[in-house]
């Protein structure tokens, strides 16, 4: 049987490979603390009333009326 020779990784390569991991890792947990600022946002927002809506249909239509528009 013929033994297989297996070279050792330099140490460019272990430093290499273990940033990966850490980009990784942090690319992980940012987009969990993003997700989760992103839920309380989402919790907290209130959505705009319709009366917002008109009030800003109504002072486009009065510029349009001044000949702002």
């Amino acid at each position: 049987m013929q033994e297989e020779w297996r070279r050792e990784p330099t140490l460019a390569e272990i430093e290499e490979e273990v940033l990966a991991e850490g980009r990784e890792w942090m690319r992980q947990r940012l987009q969990q603390k993003l997700q989760e600022r992103a839920e309380q946002i989402s919790l907290s927002f209130s959505p705009r009333s319709r009366a917002a809506g008109a009030s800003a249909t109504s002072k486009a239509d009065a510029a349009k009326q001044r000949g702002k528009g």
